[in-house]
C-alpha cells in the first residue's frame, strides 16, 4: 500500500465544507466510543450498524457519506483493538485506553463517495455537504493505476492548507542492485593508463 498526497485547490465555501465533515466525522468516532463504552462486549460490526442509527438520529451525520461513516467507526475500533491487544500482551504501564478526540484533522472515504476526473487532475466528492470538485495540484501521477486499486481517499486539513490522499493498493517489489565497476565488467579504456 502506498500513499500519494495532493494538495486540494477550492472555494472556501468547500473548505467550509471539508471542516464540517471533518467535524461530522469525529462526532461519529466519539459517539462509537461512547456507544462501546456503555455496551459492553460490543463488537466492530455492532460500532458499524450503530452507524446507521447515528445517520437516521441526526441529520448532520447522514449527510456524510457512508462509507465516510464507517471508516469513523474503524478508526474507533482501531483505537479499541490496540487497547485490547495491549492488555493481552500485559504491557506494563498504560494500556492506551482510548479517548475522545478532541481535534480531529481528516475525514476518510472508502470506495464510494468520491470520483476522479478523467485526466485524474479533479476529485468530486458526492455526499451531501457539498464539498464538490477540487483540483489537485502535486506531482505524482494517478493515471498509473486503475480507480479500483484506490482503496481510501482521506481529506486532511493542515495549517498550510488542504491535502487529499490516496491509499492505493501495490504489490511494492524491492530490487538491490549490485555496485557495478568497470573492471569488473571487463572494459578496458586504454587512456586510462596514461593519467
Amino acid at each position: 500500500m502506498i500513499v500519494y498526497e495532493f494538495k486540494v485547490k477550492g472555494k472556501d465555501k468547500q473548505y467550509r465544507a471539508i471542516d464540517e465533515a471533518i467535524r461530522t466525522s469525529q462526532f461519529i468516532q466519539n459517539k462509537c466510543l461512547r456507544y462501546w463504552m456503555d455496551n459492553q462486549g460490543a463488537s466492530r460490526y455492532d460500532l458499524n450498524k450503530y452507524c446507521a442509527v447515528l445517520a437516521a438520529e441526526f441529520p448532520f451525520a447522514d449527510e456524510l457519506n457512508s462509507m465516510a461513516r464507517q471508516a469513523a467507526a474503524e478508526r474507533s475500533w482501531s483505537a479499541i483493538a490496540r487497547f485490547y491487544d495491549n492488555c493481552q500482551k500485559k504491557i506494563k504501564g498504560k494500556k492506551g485506553f482510548p479517548k475522545f478526540k478532541k481535534n480531529c484533522r481528516s475525514v476518510e472515504y472508502k470506495s464510494s463517495g468520491w470520483k476522479l476526473s478523467e485526466a485524474r487532475k479533479a476529485i468530486t466528492f458526492s455526499d451531501q455537504k457539498g464539498i464538490g470538485t477540487l483540483k489537485l495540484k502535486g506531482t505524482y501521477d494517478l493515471n498509473y493505476y486503475d480507480i479500483k486499486q484506490i482503496k481510501r481517499v482521506r481529506l486532511v486539513r493542515r495549517a498550510d492548507g488542504y491535502y487529499a490522499q490516496f491509499a492505493i493498493n501495490v504489490d511494492v517489489k524491492v530490487v538491490r542492485l549490485a555496485y557495478v565497476t568497470r573492471h569488473s565488467l571487463g572494459v578496458f579504456n586504454p587512456l586510462s593508463t596514461y593519467f
